[in-house]
């Protein structure tokens, strides 16, 4: 039953008074013509809680915008975005160059983190699965009982001859009425060599959600800094600052503790009331990386599930750090995110 307008909702009642379901939310699928995005899938899905936001199937079905009451949730870098065939893989700017972060970039399926050489094959900067379309996709809304589920799904391939076929089948989905979406994804490989299963999602949140108010809260757990740079930020590391000139970018592993299968992070601003969550199961995504990026435009958290850390993917394979895929093997991965107005709300989340 869809929560709307301060009270419960069924079926029943609620078509009865309307013609339409886009009336009330749904989802509307379309393509951006204007720019350096031009030619790329979308579609725009509305919960009619004030929840909305935008799949790109022509950027590997990533999240770009995302509101929640008129308020905007994710960041979106000064490239805004940019249509898949633009992208080069070209060692760090390839990547930055497409980088619209949106609330979701998913980085994978050869390399996630920084670009390295595995024998003779260059990777670049967090791979090419967030440039890549996807295919058979499908948009699809009805009822399920009293529940109207919307939901988006797609296949989103990397493969080459006399290399790997790994095969990422994601589902987005939601419901009316609710402040919140689940992207469940399958990863198969579909070659008949092993593959590590490297997969990051790169949730990006952004102003007025970020500011010298906003705290990070986590289900428990140990956090360590990357690298010797972020040492002196660690004892801050869940706290933030207004837009500072030359700020440079620190990221921090969280080893998440878990309840039941999950575990979760939390940005909360108590000056506006208004919070976003990461939701994850840990099986098969055991870390989460913190993204702090506090200087001017460059102003962006990022709380992101990973299956490795980010030292590329020649360093995850020589230390063991990655689960291997066998051929013709499938994992499931599961991702929730959502937004809340009341700190209290947090635990029925």
């Amino acid at each position: 039953m869809a929560r709307l307008y301060g009270k419960d909702i069924s079926r029943d009642y609620l078509t009865r008074r309307i013609g339409h379901m886009s009336q009330i939310g749904g989802a509307r699928a379309y393509e951006l013509t204007s720019g350096q995005a031009r030619g790329t899938q979308a579609v725009d899905v509305r919960t009619g809680s004030g929840f909305d936001f935008t799949v790109l199937p022509g950027r590997g079905l990533d999240i770009a915008w995302a509101t929640y009451r008129g308020m905007p949730l994710g960041y979106i870098s000064k490239s805004g975005v940019v249509a898949a065939n633009r992208f080069t893989e070209d060692g760090t700017i390839g990547f930055l160059r497409n980088f619209h972060a949106g609330l979701l970039t998913t980085a994978g399926l050869s390399n996630i983190g920084v670009p390295c050489s595995d024998g003779s094959e260059a990777y670049g900067l967090h791979g090419r699965v967030s440039n890549t379309p996807a295919e058979d996709v499908s948009v699809h809304q009805d009822w399920q009982g009293n529940d109207f589920v919307i939901t988006v799904a797609g296949v989103v391939r990397q493969a080459r001859i006399f290399g790997e076929c790994l095969v990422l089948r994601r589902q987005i989905s939601t419901k009316l009425g609710d402040s919140r979406l689940v992207i469940k994804d399958t990863l198969e490989n579909g070659g008949f060599s092993s593959e590590p299963a490297l997969l990051l999602y790169h949730c990006n949140f952004g102003y007025p959600l970020v500011g010298p108010s906003t705290r990070l809260l986590t289900s428990g757990g140990k956090v360590e800094p990357r690298d010797a740079s972020a040492v002196p930020g660690l004892p801050t590391h869940d706290r933030f600052q207004e837009p500072t000139a030359g700020y440079a970018e620190q990221c921090f592993y969280h080893h998440l503790d878990g309840k039941r299968g999950y575990a979760h992070a939390v940005l909360f601003n108590a000056d506006i009331q208004l919070g976003a969550y990461v939701r994850y199961k840990t099986d098969t995504l055991p870390m989460l990386v913190e993204w702090k990026m506090m200087g001017e435009q460059e102003y962006v958290v990022g709380l992101e599930p990973t299956t490795a850390r980010l030292e590329g993917r020649t360093d995850v394979l020589a230390r063991g750090g990655a689960r291997m895929i066998e051929p013709g093997e499938k994992v499931s991965f599961e991702v929730e995110i959502g937004v809340f107005e009341d700190i209290d709300e947090l635990d029925k989340a």
